[in-house]
């Protein structure tokens, strides 16, 4: 919370570079408060996902073999990379994007200042959406290495993962085709890549 005002000023360049006056707005009367502290609340969770991630692991791994147990600590990193690969994705790629193109609808006679309560509850949602979706390959390792599948079975659901893909990110996102496909275009590399770690880390059958 000391640092609320620097972590807005960051949290808002994506959108206030597109705004024409370079500004946002507080519509509420308490609006600076709660905005600052919901901020504040879901960076506190973003930067204690690997404890959380951790706690996860600490909680499947009673049931895991000991030959399962040394892929548990590079899974981990893995989750965790990926997570905050997710979150850099959103702020650095996503919301330029769905911004601009945003911007681009506003009429001449219209000032567009968006408030600042809106925008955090946004760009959170956002984020952890693509943050949780970067998390794809380790689930598809997870369901290949305790059964539930197979890597052929994976590879022959591609067309209905790609589908799939584009739904999710039609209901997860803002209601326009550049969020959508920026959402689901890597969630499908990812679930490739799920694939093909699989099949490289997938134990050999003994003699």
């Amino acid at each position: 919370v000391p640092f609320s005002r620097h972590v807005f000023d960051f949290v808002a360049t994506p959108l206030t570079r597109f705004v024409p006056s370079g500004e946002l707005q507080s519509i509420g009367a308490v609006t600076p408060l709660t905005a600052t502290i919901s901020l504040s609340f879901y960076l506190s969770l973003f930067l204690a996902m690997p404890v959380i991630l951790y706690q996860v692991w600490a909680f499947v791994a009673p049931g895991l073999y000991k030959k399962e147990k040394h892929f548990a600590f590079p899974l981990l990193a893995s989750s965790i990379l990926l997570f905050y690969a997710g979150l850099a994705f959103a702020y650095y790629v996503v919301f330029p994007l769905i911004f601009g193109f945003v911007s681009t609808f506003t009429p001449d006679m219209v000032e567009w200042k968006p408030d600042m309560a809106e925008y955090v509850s946004f760009v959170m949602m956002v984020a952890l959406v693509f943050g949780i979706a970067f998390e794809t390959p380790i689930a598809t390792m997870l369901t290949v290495s305790t059964g539930l599948t197979t890597t052929e079975t994976l590879a022959k659901a591609r067309p209905y993962v790609f589908l799939g893909a584009f739904v999710v990110g039609m209901l997860l996102t803002p209601p326009d085709i550049i969020s959508q496909t920026v959402l689901a275009i890597p969630v499908y590399l990812l679930y490739e890549l799920g694939i093909f770690m699989a099949k490289l880390f997938k134990p050999r059958p003994v003699k």
